[in-house]
């Protein structure tokens, strides 16, 4: 199976990144399912039904979210009646929306998607690690999943280091998102899960982690805000993580980063 995650999607730029790519990445690629996180597609704070809709229509399956999950109260109501919406899973009980999902790509095969936040420099919500090795129990790797996957949102990298290790030779792919800088260490973990601390964003890289630089320059030289941060509006970036994995285990062959757009040197798998 061939699979694409793709990191935080962050305002127009990211949004226009993904529309402009993905349709023709699916094809070269032979893509059978798409994962982004999309919890910055709004305006750069959180995600919309219309932005939740512009995503879907151009070829992604899942959105995945984090600690900007609420930022627009529209999406609520969404998160509870859509399965495509996930928030992270490690929210207290109660909250709206759900941390884990089961899906089928084209060909029947099942598909898990989980979608935990980190606790370290983030919100603190309850224990990851168990949240995660709750779904493991139940939906693991073998005759009835074909691929299952965790976007790691978190701040630190020895966390979502830690969660790779943790999940390695149960999940098909652990990837970190959150903060919009992909890391250089794509591999496939001894036990044969794939795995990246970080997928980068989806966005404007001429910019402070996708805003526009005024405002974060302000803030970290003068200590003064003076207004709101704003997403960058140049021309995006896609980057994201590809995984192809064995039908027979649901683990790792190949994984490889994906760059496409301005400013990042760009990087493909080929075949």
């Amino acid at each position: 199976m061939k699979v694409l995650f793709l990191g935080d999607v962050v305002g127009r730029s990211g949004r226009s990144a993904v529309q402009d790519h993905l349709p023709d990445l699916r094809a070269r690629l032979g893509i059978d399912f798409v994962v982004a996180n999309g919890e910055n597609a709004a305006s750069g704070f959180g995600l919309t039904t219309k932005t939740a809709e512009e995503l879907f229509a151009a070829g992604v399956d899942v959105i995945t979210s984090g600690n900007h999950a609420w930022d627009q109260r529209e999406i609520i109501p969404a998160m509870n009646v859509d399965d495509r919406l996930l928030r992270p899973l490690n929210f207290p009980v109660g909250t709206p929306g759900r941390g884990v999902g089961v899906y089928e790509d084209r060909q029947g095969r099942r598909i898990v998607v989980i979608n935990v936040m980190g606790r370290i420099f983030m919100d603190p919500l309850d224990d990851p690690f168990a949240a995660v090795e709750g779904v493991l129990s139940k939906l693991g790797l073998g005759a009835s999943v074909n691929f299952l996957m965790v976007d790691v949102h978190g701040e630190a990298t020895s966390e979502k280091m830690a969660m790779g290790h943790f999940c390695d030779g149960r999940a098909s792919l652990v990837v970190g998102t959150h903060s919009h800088v992909p890391t250089a260490d794509a591999q496939i973990l001894p036990g044969g899960t794939a795995y990246q601390t970080d997928a980068g964003m989806c966005g404007d890289y001429n910019s402070v982690i996708g805003m526009d630089k005024a405002e974060p320059l302000q803030r970290f030289t003068r200590k003064i805000p003076s207004g709101r941060f704003t997403p960058a509006m140049g021309e995006g970036t896609l980057c994201g993580v590809f995984v192809e994995t064995d039908d027979a285990t649901g683990l790792a062959r190949r994984v490889h980063p994906v760059r496409l757009g301005a400013r990042l040197h760009p990087t493909f798998p080929e075949f």
